[in-house]
């Protein structure tokens, strides 16, 4: 058993507000995505209100700005999910309900089994990454880093 596991965190920044009719066929398919990235192989845990995700948590002063964050096995657990899933027509088509952003929205980085991190944790790392670039801190699919313990 690992001794440490992927946490990620992506935000986007939404054409118009969540309760627009522009964001419907987004928000039809939260549940959907979710109980998907539930059922995934390596998925550990993702952070979720009492709604069961995080849809309306706004923890940037922009409140056009969605936040998701989840911990999985291995990168290439994550990967699967995002892009060898149903959620992979949800890429395809981000753009129909996110802005494109020359930062970077999704960060990853290695956390020691069983921890959970918290949002300010989360948006340190996407932070550190957008400011330093890719190290050991924060990372992304382009650039992987092993766990510490390796």
């Amino acid at each position: 058993m690992t001794s440490f596991h992927l946490a990620q965190v992506n935000i986007a920044r939404m054409v118009s507000p969540l309760d627009s009719p522009v964001m419907a066929g987004f928000v039809a398919k939260i549940d959907e995505f979710n109980l998907l990235a539930d059922r995934s192989p390596g998925f550990i845990w993702r952070f979720q209100n009492d709604s069961g995700n995080a849809t309306y948590l706004r923890p940037y002063e922009d409140d056009r700005i969605i936040f998701n964050l989840s911990a999985w096995l291995t990168p290439d657990h994550l990967k699967a999910y995002v892009y060898r899933t149903g959620h992979a027509d949800l890429v395809r088509q981000r753009q129909q309900w996110f802005e494109h952003s020359e930062e970077a929205v999704l960060a990853l980085w290695w956390i020691p089994a069983g921890h959970r991190p918290t949002v300010e944790e989360a948006k340190d790392r996407l932070a550190h990454l957008r400011q330093h670039g890719a190290s050991s801190r924060a990372f992304g699919f382009r650039q992987l880093f092993r766990p510490p313990e390796t």
